[in-house]
C-alpha cells in the first residue's frame, strides 16, 4: 500500500471489526447461541455503531461473521461426535453441538469484511476502492494468477476479506458462478477415490487404471512439524508461544496448498462429465485405540475434509460432480467375487487375499469397491451400500 494514511486508515478499521466481532461472540455465547441476524441486529446494532464506530454495513457485516464462524464450528462438531466406552466395552457416540464450547469464539487477528457495492468497488482502471472508518480508500491491486478470468462477466462478485500478513495486505474476494446440473446421462469417467495416510489417494477409474499419491514424505514432513511444535511447547517463552503460532499457521498452509494441488490435479487430469466418487468420511475416525500414542497426530488429524471441499467445488465449475458413498465393507469386499470377509484384509502387507483367488493392494481394493458403489448410482441407486453377507 503505497500511502501510509490509507494503512492506517485500513488497520483502524480492522481493528475495530476485530473488537466488534469478540463483543458479539460473548453476547452470542451468553445467550444461548443465539445465531438469528434478525435477533442480533436488535440487540446490539445501535450499541456497535456507537461503540467501535461502525458504518451501518459494516455493523450487518460482523453479524454474518461471527454467525460463519459459529456455523463452521458446528458443522466440525457434527463430524466429531464425542466416543466413548459403554459399562459392556462397546464404543457409543454422542452428537456434539455449539453447548460444548467452553468459552466464546476468539477473534484474536484484525480482519475486515467488505460487501459488494457498498464496501468496496472495482474501479475502471482496475484499481479498488475500498471502504474504512475514515472513508474511502484506493488502491491498486497486483493481479496474482489467473486474476483477469474473473472479471470476464461470468463470475458474480460478493464479499472481500481483507487481511495482512507480515507486511504484506490481501484482499479475499468470493465469486460464485453458476453452472449447469451435472447430466449422468452424459459421465465421461467414474473414478474411486480411497483416502488414507500411506498412500494419500489412491484413485481407481472405470478403465482398471490405478493411480497412487505416496503418502510417507507428507508424513515424515508432518512428524518434523510435530517434533519442532514439541521443542517449542517445552520452553514455554513469549517467544516460543509466537512461533509456536507461526508454526501453526505454516503448517496449515502447507496442507492446504497440498490439498489444492492434488485436487486440482485430479478434476485437470480426467476432465469434464467426470464423477468423483468418495466414501462418506463422516463420523469416520481412523481407530486411535490401535495407533502408538506418539503417531495418533499423524493419523487423525490430516484434512481429509478439506481435501473432500476443495475436489468438490473445482468439479463442479469443471462440470464434474462428487459422490459421497457409504463406506461400510468397501475395505473387506472383494471387487471380483463380491465376497465380504474382515480377514482377507492384511493390514500388516497392505494385500487384499480373497479365497476366490484374487489379491491386490488392499488400498486399490477400496478404490474399486468405491469406484463401483459410482456405477450402481449412476444405474439408478439412490444410496447404494454394500452389505454383509456370508461367503456361502
Amino acid at each position: 500500500m503505497s500511502h501510509s494514511a490509507d494503512a492506517t486508515a485500513l488497520s483502524e478499521t480492522m481493528e475495530q471489526y476485530r473488537q466488534a466481532c469478540q463483543k458479539v461472540s460473548q453476547y452470542v455465547f451468553d445467550h444461548a447461541f443465539e445465531l438469528r441476524l434478525i435477533k442480533l441486529h436488535q440487540a446490539l446494532y445501535y450499541f456497535l455503531r456507537g461503540e467501535f464506530d461502525l458504518r451501518s454495513q459494516m455493523a450487518q457485516s460482523v453479524f454474518r461473521t461471527v454467525k460463519a464462524r459459529y456455523d463452521a464450528i458446528q458443522t466440525q462438531l457434527k463430524e466429531r461426535p464425542y466416543r466413548y466406552r459403554d459399562d459392556q466395552g462397546k464404543w457409543q457416540q454422542t452428537p456434539k453441538d455449539l453447548t460444548w464450547l467452553w468459552q466464546p469464539v476468539q477473534f484474536r487477528r484484525p480482519q475486515l469484511d467488505l460487501v459488494r457495492g457498498r464496501d468496496w468497488s472495482l474501479k475502471k482502471d482496475g484499481r479498488l476502492s475500498l471502504n474504512t472508518l475514515r472513508g474511502r480508500i484506493v488502491v491498486t491491486p497486483v493481479p496474482t494468477k489467473h486474476w483477469d478470468s474473473y472479471f470476464d462477466g461470468s463470475w458474480k462478485l460478493g464479499t472481500a476479506k481483507v487481511v495482512k500478513s507480515g507486511h504484506k495486505w490481501y484482499l479475499h474476494i468470493s465469486v460464485t458462478k453458476v453452472v449447469p446440473d451435472y447430466d449422468k446421462a452424459q459421465t465421461t469417467h467414474v473414478v474411486g477415490i480411497d483416502r488414507g495416510l500411506r498412500f494419500l489417494t489412491t484413485v481407481y477409474d472405470e478403465t482398471g487404471q490405478t493411480s497412487f499419491l505416496d503418502g510417507q514424505a507428507i508424513l515424515r514432513t508432518r512428524r518434523k512439524f510435530k517434533h519442532l511444535r514439541s521443542e517449542l511447547q517445552s520452553k514455554g517463552t513469549k517467544a516460543a508461544k509466537r512461533k509456536l503460532r507461526q508454526l501453526r499457521q505454516r503448517e496449515n498452509r502447507w496442507m492446504t496448498d497440498l490439498n489444492h494441488r492434488l485436487s486440482q490435479a485430479l478434476v485437470h487430469h480426467f476432465g469434464p462429465q467426470t464423477l468423483f466418487v468418495m466414501e462418506d468420511l463422516t463420523h469416520v475416525r481412523f481407530a486411535t485405540e490401535k495407533v502408538a500414542k506418539d503417531r495418533r497426530y499423524e493419523t487423525v488429524s490430516w484434512a481429509f475434509y478439506q481435501l473432500e471441499e476443495f475436489l468438490t467445488y473445482k468439479a463442479n465449475a469443471m462440470g464434474s460432480q462428487v459422490l459421497k458413498v457409504a463406506a461400510n465393507y468397501t475395505s473387506q469386499r472383494c471387487p471380483k467375487c463380491t465376497v465380504i470377509v474382515k480377514e482377507q484384509r492384511h493390514h500388516e502387507v497392505h494385500e487384499y487375499q480373497c479365497q476366490c483367488g484374487y489379491r491386490s493392494n488392499d488400498d486399490r481394493v477400496g478404490a474399486m469397491n468405491i469406484q463401483q458403489l459410482g456405477n450402481q448410482w449412476l444405474a439408478g441407486q439412490k444410496h447404494p451400500k454394500y452389505h454383509l453377507r456370508s461367503a456361502g
